[in-house]
């Protein structure tokens, strides 16, 4: 979907959410309306997010706009990933082949399992009694 040169795309990851928008511009990250080394201040976060935009060398050619809500620092940086991935195939279809190699392109599932009624957590189960 292209809006006024824009091209958006959700990413998730856990229980993270971000909606990225991409457009061409000088390579500007903006989180939540904060500098991106601001809201990720870990080097591995960062380098996480910049994985797309490398393998396509692509990087310092878009200004990437990013709002990102739910789970923790490593689930956001995962999501938001996958969100210029995404917004990056939209842009261009010949970018997509490099970003599906690197396996960019898919949704990381794994999320924590639910606690369940009459246990004390997902799997464990109360220690049973003979006496």
């Amino acid at each position: 979907m292209a809006v006024l040169d824009r091209f958006y795309a959700t990413g998730r990851r856990k229980t993270s959410v971000a909606r990225v928008w991409v457009r061409p511009g000088s390579g500007r990250i903006v989180v939540n309306r904060r500098a991106f080394e601001d809201y990720f201040p870990r080097e591995t976060l960062r380098m996480i997010i910049a994985q797309p935009l490398q393998i396509t060398n692509t990087l310092g050619q878009f200004d990437v706009l990013i709002t990102v809500k739910g789970g923790g620092p490593s689930g956001q940086a995962g999501a938001v990933r996958h969100g210029i991935s995404r917004a990056l195939a939209r842009y261009d279809d010949k970018l997509r082949l490099p970003l599906k190699k690197a396996g960019l392109l898919t949704r990381d599932p794994r999320m924590r399992e639910r606690k369940k009624y009459g246990q004390p957590g997902a799997r464990q189960k109360f220690q049973y009694s003979k006496r």
